[in-house]
């Protein structure tokens, strides 16, 4: 433990002075003797121990001061002010001692505060780039929020955050190192357009949502008061398909304010399921009847099918159109059922039409004479292609055989095809 210089033990401080004849006390220098003043009424050895303890406490006060400077987080701004005082006080003081010592700590000192306040200064740089970087950093988060599309910005989240960096803000004023002045107003601009920004960008956002929510709002009323008169309405059918229009225009319409846009919907669904709950009893109802017509329906496409294939065309026709007159009178069938069972139904229809189309075909005089003429055409062609191959037979030339031999195949395979068509129409 380092000893307390103000209760050191007396130091040899007066051997460093003398008393002249007539009382006046010297002390020795490195320049030689110097007056430091007289003790009337005294001897010189009390005279000497009386300049040599202010020397002592000038002293102990450097000692002191040394040890706080090295020791200790005194700053070197105390320190330099502390220091300015000691010396003022050894430049005026008349003691007795070793002022070459109380010198050279005077001069440790100052070499200590130099070698401090240079290791400050490093410090406060590393700090002032510590309090940038921190500044730099909430100045760009700011920007980047400013920045954001309107469209994906989340106003709730964003806008809390924005004020969140504001309290960083203020809060590295406080507690990081001080900026240069153009480094903070630079920054601060910076933070200050970014949030000016926002905020700009927020009140237009929501004065236009706003305008569209109150726009919503009155569609949406309209929709409502339409859909609350439709709810009684007994034209099933029609009504359904209103209200499905109503719908497609709800979703169009946007979104009204939170409150509003519940409430109407409320009512608008209230309207609908009211309208719709009156519709399902009514088809529940119904349905119990067409129940009993699908098997009424059911057994006539069975007997409608037992006319295929057709083989009497007359018969089938005859079979069909009792079956069709049934078919009408028995009504509707379930809505689940009505597209299997009338395609069935169909199916037999277009069937026996083929038939009779088919038949009329056949029957056709303009076709028959049509179908005439080409077989006796190709039967003309044949018989020529057979005189040019026997005549390329009887010269000898083999590729001319072959070419008529083809020529002649060809043709004897549309005249059989053209006979078989004449034979459909009895010829």
């Amino acid at each position: 433990m380092t000893p307390d210089p103000v209760h050191a033990p007396p130091s040899n401080a007066a051997t460093f002075g003398r008393v002249a004849d007539d009382g006046t006390v010297l002390v020795r220098t490195p320049d030689g003797e110097r007056e430091v003043g007289s003790y009337p009424g005294s001897t010189p050895e009390e005279a000497l121990a009386y300049f040599a303890r202010k020397y002592d406490e000038l002293a102990a006060s450097a000692t002191l001061l040394l040890q706080r400077v090295t020791q200790t987080d005194l700053s070197t701004h105390d320190g330099y002010e502390s220091l300015k005082g000691l010396r003022s006080q050894i430049g005026e003081a008349h003691v007795v001692g070793d002022l070459a010592q109380l010198d050279a700590t005077v001069e440790q000192i100052a070499t200590a505060l130099k070698a401090k306040s240079q290791v400050e200064g490093e410090a406060r740089a590393v700090a002032k780039q510590a309090a940038l970087a921190k500044r730099e950093a909430v100045v760009s988060e700011a920007e980047q929020i400013a920045q954001q599309p309107v469209e994906k910005v989340q106003w709730k989240q964003s806008t809390t955050r924005m004020r969140q960096l504001l309290d960083e803000w203020k809060a590295l004023q406080r507690s990081e190192a001080r900026l240069d002045k153009e480094h903070e107003n630079g920054l601060w601009q910076r933070f200050s357009t970014a949030r000016n920004g926002f905020d700009k960008t927020r009140r237009s956002h929501f004065a236009k949502l706003d305008e569209q929510h109150s726009h919503a709002k009155g569609e949406k009323e309209r929709l409502v008061v339409e859909a609350e008169r439709l709810a009684t309405s007994k034209d099933w059918g029609p009504t359904a398909s209103a209200f499905k229009r109503l719908m497609g225009e709800w979703r169009q319409a946007g979104r009204a304010a939170r409150n509003d846009d519940d409430a109407l919907w409320q009512r608008f669904k209230t309207a609908q399921d009211s309208f719709f709950h009156a519709k399902d009893e009514i088809v529940a109802a119904e349905n119990v009847e067409f129940e009993a017509n699908l098997k009424v329906k059911e057994q006539l496409l069975t007997q409608a099918q037992g006319l295929l294939p057709v083989k009497d065309l007359a018969a089938a026709k005859s079979g069909l159109r009792s079956i069709q007159e049934k078919w009408d009178a028995a009504g509707k069938v379930p809505r689940k059922d009505m597209e299997r069972i009338e395609r069935a139904m169909r199916k037999v229809e277009q069937t026996v039409r083929d038939a009779e189309d088919a038949r009329w075909t056949k029957t056709d005089p303009e076709h028959a004479a049509r179908a005439k003429s080409m077989v006796d055409q190709l039967e003309a062609a044949v018989a020529d292609l057979k005189a040019d191959l026997a005549k390329a037979g009887a010269g000898g030339d083999a590729r001319k055989i072959k070419s008529a031999q083809e020529a002649l195949d060809a043709r004897q395979a549309w005249l059989d095809q053209a006979r078989g068509g004449l034979e459909e129409f009895g010829g």
